[in-house]
């Protein structure tokens, strides 16, 4: 069996190839998910600003609810939407600790200013953590006794003494001809202010220094930082030194018992994560990404690959029926396609494994360079993913392979030759209870995607798309037959012998039509939910901030963002009826005992002057109720429904940093998926939010006033000044929010769509290659070159249209209720994206089909006739 089973993959490579492209690719894309799987649930970032810091004491990253009681109780866990921050008032409690040399706080707030460049790579600090930074010298501990110690940085000047006194980076302020009792104009959270250079702080050269172009520091005197940081009594983190003799282990000791569970105490690789808090929703998102979507591409993987290992034996029918004819025995049979199997699939998967970890490393280098991963993660190639590759590969081919050679294996010698001399039309009995059963199934998911809203319902759509899937797969040859008895009419009411020829050869080999028709369902069906959820977002939200925007003037910022007495100053320009500043943030909500992130608008000023600029489209209660001291909110419908609250009922929010609220809802709005989830008071949000800078301020004109001169005046409000735009800085600002999520679908789109196309030109080459004793027929009856290659097109677009119906009504019977929980309407998808999507298709469908008929045409009739015997 052994030598049978190298015969085969020796003499039949068309066959053996096709496996062997649909194995390697599976085993790339099973490899990147896995890859950033374990990324996610190993990813650790060694410290560097706290890397001479034993202990740093920091709050958790994370939200929890528990539910139910005793064997039943279930914690759940959510990273907060921005950075939470610890009481400073902790540093007193740790420093009294008998082991604790000091304990610091870390406060950094971004500051701007157009005068000290780069805009966007200023960090203000409280002067205590200075001794941060010098312990990173060789004299570390001197440093943490003293602020101004032989391991700290040198200072030209005095350290700041009061609320206008500022210590600037030395080279940021040569940079800007800055020196020491010069004036500098400063915007930090709390406001811009002038302030007076104290002092230049250079570099030791014994110091470690931050990376090229890392944030140059700026320090004030510890209680002005506190308040210009817009965190008043809360810092970053805590640093935490120990005595000499002092080991770390006891100093974390000590350090717990201070904080009482009110922190997270870390050491180690866990002082990366305080001082990089992004990491926790990085951890989230690999963890998804690697885990949700890896889960359905690897179940599509072993799909393909075991559809395209059922053909490759399902060809060898003849030989197959050959070998009982001689006296093979079924598990003789079995053997062998068992062998074949061994033989070609770890080496595909292990061919695959290289292409797999470079996708993983190229999808990593994405999300770092989006914002979505701190960056110095590194991917996790370890070998379970590739063991994991590398077996599903195997396991699946095993199987398809058993299943494939079942039934011709166990007939009888002559009904063997019989039934590979002619095509059974009807499915069996198993494959058409499956069939209905997998149709069921998606049927049951898009009734609760219809019931569901917002995250739930896009959560089950590509459970949807899968279960139709399977059902294709299932009763392929029924749908195929269904599918060339339609689309097969016009052909052969005028498309010529060839065409005719085409739509009989369709409907008389359903089976070989199936084959070819359902890797093009799976590209349209995977890529046409994808891509239709993401643009019916897109559009809803565009279509919200078209409507809801009624400000004249937005204006924005070329830094870290406005500072909150932006908007009083822009009220003040003549011409400007109604200025509004706008926070953006996050929190996270309770729905169905689980938490579920949301955005929230922090908006200042008085709520019954908002709809002056944002239309919200309230459908009941009132904004006017919307009161400042956070008691009250107002939600989206969608949000309103998914949480099960109304006008007067409390809804639980974390806010960004974790503080829980439980304010009333006093309006629900239908705007906002464009426009914000949640509408609070600044006042109730700037102090959790991961900086107290507005994002915007909405400005509307005055009656007869000149918008270009109040957008000049506007433009002159700040140092450094901000931008002025239209309503399209809304749009711009909101699309920007949307990118990461319209990314993430595109790749998965991508990757997804990517591996069926060329599972789709995988098939329709192994098809058209095993026909070639029909083709030296056709040649040998007179049949012209032309004439075949006419027929296959005709053949191939049969299939393409075939597949892209079958597809694009599975996906847009998974979209209808997705959208609908998702925008409240109806799906969307653009045109562009459709005739491209159906573009690609029909030329995927003819170009694979015309070069392997060239091939087996380039014979001549009596070299085809001898190849057919």
């Amino acid at each position: 069996m052994n030598g049978l089973a190298r015969a085969s993959v020796r003499f039949r490579p068309a066959s053996f190839a096709g496996t062997f492209v649909a194995l390697l690719f599976a085993a790339a894309v099973v490899t990147a998910c896995g890859s950033l799987l374990q990324t996610g649930v190993t990813a650790h970032l060694a410290p560097v600003r706290y890397a001479a810091v034993p202990v740093v004491v920091a709050a958790d990253p994370q939200a929890s609810i528990t539910t139910g009681h005793g064997d039943d109780k279930d914690t759940e866990s959510e990273p907060l939407t921005d950075q939470p921050r610890v009481a400073t008032a902790l540093a007193a409690r740790i420093a009294a600790e008998p082991g604790v040399a000091a304990a610091v706080p870390d406060v950094a707030f971004p500051v701007q200013s157009g005068r000290l460049p780069p805009l966007a790579q200023l960090t203000g600090r409280d002067w205590s953590a200075r001794v941060i930074t010098a312990a990173r010298g060789p004299r570390s501990a001197g440093a943490a006794r003293t602020a101004a110690g032989p391991g700290a940085p040198a200072l030209t000047g005095r350290a700041p003494g009061g609320p206008g006194d500022v210590v600037l980076d030395a080279a940021a302020a040569h940079a800007a001809g800055v020196s020491v009792g010069d004036r500098v104009t400063l915007t930090t959270p709390g406001g811009a202010a002038a302030y007076r250079v104290s002092g230049l702080l250079g570099a030791d050269p014994h110091i470690g220094r931050e990376p090229a172009g890392a944030p140059a520091d700026a320090y004030f005197a510890d209680p002005t930082a506190a308040v210009l940081s817009g965190h008043p009594a809360k810092a970053d983190a805590i640093a935490v030194f120990a005595r000499p003799g002092v080991g770390t282990a006891t100093l974390a000791a000590q350090a717990e018992h201070a904080v009482h569970g009110a922190a997270k105490v870390r050491t180690g690789d866990g002082r990366g994560t305080a001082e990089q808090p992004l990491l926790a929703s990085a951890k989230e998102m690999l963890t998804a990404i690697g885990g949700s979507f890896g889960g359905i591409a690897t179940a599509t993987a072993v799909f393909v690959v075991m559809g395209t290992v059922a053909l490759a034996v399902g060809q060898r029918g003849r030989e197959i029926a050959l070998l009982r004819a001689v006296g093979a025995t079924p598990r003789q049979i079995r053997r062998t396609v068992a062998t074949e199997a061994l033989l070609v699939a770890p080496a595909a998967g292990a061919a695959g494994i290289l292409p797999g970890v470079a996708l993983a490393r190229w999808w990593l280098r994405q999300l770092v360079d989006k914002g979505a991963v701190p960056p110095g993660l590194t991917l996790s190639t370890g070998w379970i993913p590739m063991v994991a590759a590398v077996g599903a590969g195997l396991l699946a081919a095993l199987v398809a392979g058993y299943l494939a050679a079942r039934r011709p294996s166990r007939a009888r010698p002559g009904q063997a030759l019989g039934e590979a001399a002619v095509e059974r039309r009807r499915p069996g009995v198993i494959r058409t209870v499956l069939g209905l059963a997998a149709t069921a199934g998606g049927c049951v998911l898009a009734a609760v995607a219809a019931r569901t809203t917002g995250d739930d319902a896009a959560s089950v759509a590509l459970g949807i798309v899968f279960s139709f899937m399977v059902a294709v797969a299932f009763l392929g040859p029924v749908v195929a037959w269904l599918a060339a008895s339609v689309l097969g009419l016009p052909l052969r009411a005028g498309g010529g012998a060839p065409a005719a020829l085409a739509a009989a050869n369709t409907r008389a080999n359903a089976r070989r039509l199936a084959s070819a028709i359902t890797p093009i369902v799976l590209v349209t069906a995977f890529c046409g939910t994808l891509l239709c959820m993401q643009s019916s977002v897109t559009h809803a939200s565009q279509r919200q901030i078209r409507d809801g925007v009624v400000a004249d003037q937005v204006l924005g910022s070329r830094g870290a963002g406005l500072p909150a007495s932006a908007a009083d100053r822009a009220a003040r320009v003549p011409g400007v009826d109604t200025a509004v500043g706008v926070l953006r943030t996050g929190a996270l909500y309770r729905a169905s005992g689980s938490l579920n992130a949301v955005s929230v608008l922090g908006v200042g000023g008085d709520p019954r002057r908002l709809p002056r600029v944002l239309d919200l489209g309230v459908t009941s209660g009132s904004l006017s109720a919307l009161g400042g001291d956070g008691r009250t909110v107002a939600v989206d419908g969608l949000l309103a429904g998914t949480a099960h609250v109304t006008v007067g009922d409390r809804l639980t929010l974390w806010l960004g940093d974790g503080a829980r609220i439980r304010p009333k809802v006093v309006a629900v709005y239908g705007r906002g998926l464009g426009l914000g989830q949640v509408l609070l008071p600044r006042a109730a949000v700037a102090g959790h939010a991961a900086t107290a800078y507005d994002s915007e301020v909405l400005v509307r004109d005055r009656a007869g006033a000149a918008p270009a001169a109040v957008g000049r005046s506007l433009g002159r409000i700040g140092d450094p000044a901000p931008t002025v735009t239209d309503r399209a800085g809304y749009r711009a600002r909101a699309d920007k929010d949307l990118e990461l999520n319209a990314w993430a679908n595109r790749v998965m789109a991508a990757v997804l769509g990517g591996f069926a196309a060329v599972a789709a030109a995988n098939t329709l080459v192994m098809t058209v290659l095993d026909r070639r004793r029909e083709v030296a027929l056709l040649r040998l009856a007179g049949g012209t070159r032309r004439q075949v290659l006419r027929m296959l097109r005709w053949e191939a677009l049969l299939v393409a249209a075939a597949g892209l119906l079958v597809g694009g009504a599975i996906a847009w019977i998974t979209v209808i209720p997705i959208a609908r929980g998702l925008t409240g309407g109806s799906p969307y998808l653009p045109p562009v994206t459709a005739l491209t999507l159906t573009a690609a298709t029909v030329a995927l469908a003819l170009a694979t089909t015309a070069l392997p008929a060239r091939a087996l045409l380039r014979t001549s009739p009596a070299a085809a006739g001898a190849a057919r015997e």
